[in-house]
Parts: structure tokens; C-alpha cells; sequence
């Protein structure tokens, strides 16, 4: 009934397929870009909220914002079920080790978003408990500035997420700089 007053109803958002070969009735593709496009659009987080920017990832949860249309709407709060570390707030030189067993603990491949200035770099607190940013202790993929951050920044940081597990090689994490990496966080 409404598109016959002239008023056009959204069209729902279809992931693009990847580059490939199709025909009357079928679709080839690589398997490396099916399997990118299948990880950016089903990340599992796992949320490791000390403070604020925990309550900024809950409002960009809600329905204002949606997580759930980028393929996120299952948080995990196992390590071992999650592809997507999200780390936001304060952690306290204390809770490092706790951090580091995270993610020690989730399987491969995973990704880190460091969320707020206090996960990127300690923040407003300068002193000797509070760690100055996480990628002291484990390796950080995407940084979202911050104090805390708007939901709109969140979502940014989640659609670079996304680019990493779309675009990389299925062979990056036994390449040697990736290994290099593991070695200077001293990761086995």
C-alpha cells in the first residue's frame, strides 16, 4: 500500500558477495575470500569491560545502534568461543596477566580492539598501577580513541574488524612477521 502513494520502503542490507564467477544458477569464488567474507560477518566478542567505555559498548549493544547487523549479536564470555577480544577501560597492572590469559585462551584467528584512551594508553591515570596501554602485554589490531568513545567510533572500530577478517590471507598467521610478533609479546 505504500508504494502506491509514492512512499518506497527500505530495501534490507545484502552483504556483497565476493569476487567470482557466476552463471544461470551457479557462483564460484576462492575459498580464502568465502571464508573472509564468513569471519567478518559472524565475529563472537568477547567484551573485557573494567569501567565507563563498558557502558558505552552497552548503549552501542542496544537497538539504537545495532551490533547485531554486523553479524555480532551473540557476545561470548568464554575466551575459548571468541574470535574478537574487546578490551575497555582501565586495566590495572594486576589484571594484565588476566588479559594476557584471555587471550592466550582464545583460538585462532583472533583480533583485538582496545577501546578508550585508558585501554590504548592509560588514560588521565598516570600513576604506577594502571597499565599505559595494553599492547604491552598483548598484540592490539584496532585502537579507538577516546574518553569514552562515541558509539559511532565503535562501530568504525568494528568495521576495520571486519576488513582484517575479510581480507586476510588465510596463511598470514603462520607468516614469518606474525610469528615475529608472538615472539616479542613472548607468546608460544
Amino acid at each position: 500500500m505504500s508504494e502506491q502513494r509514492g512512499i518506497e520502503r527500505p530495501r534490507p542490507t545484502i552483504v556483497k558477495a565476493p569476487e567470482g564467477h557466476s552463471g544461470e544458477g551457479f557462483f564460484a569464488t576462492r575459498v580464502d575470500q568465502a571464508i573472509g567474507l564468513a569471519r567478518a560477518n559472524s565475529l563472537w566478542p568477547l567484551p573485557f569491560a573494567t569501567s565507563c567505555c563498558g557502558i558505552e559498548f552497552m548503549s552501542t549493544m542496544s537497538s539504537h545502534y545495532d551490533l547485531s547487523r554486523f553479524g555480532m549479536e551473540r557476545l561470548s564470555f568464554s575466551p575459548r568461543q571468541s574470535d574478537l577480544l574487546m578490551v575497555m577501560g582501565t586495566i590495572a597492572k594486576k589484571m594484565a596477566p588476566v588479559l594476557r590469559d584471555v587471550y592466550m585462551q582464545m583460538a585462532e584467528p583472533k583480533w583485538v580492539l582496545s577501546m578508550g584512551a585508558c585501554a590504548c594508553t592509560g588514560g588521565i591515570f598516570d600513576s604506577y598501577s594502571v597499565l599505559q596501554g595494553i599492547d604491552r602485554v598483548i598484540p592490539v589490531d584496532v585502537y579507538i580513541p577516546g574518553c569514552p568513545p562515541r558509539p559511532e567510533q565503535v562501530i568504525d572500530g568494528i568495521l576495520r574488524i571486519q576488513e582484517l577478517a575479510r581480507n586476510e590471507s588465510l596463511r598470514r598467521r603462520y607468516s614469518k612477521e606474525y610469528q615475529d610478533l608472538l615472539t616479542k609479546y613472548a607468546i608460544d
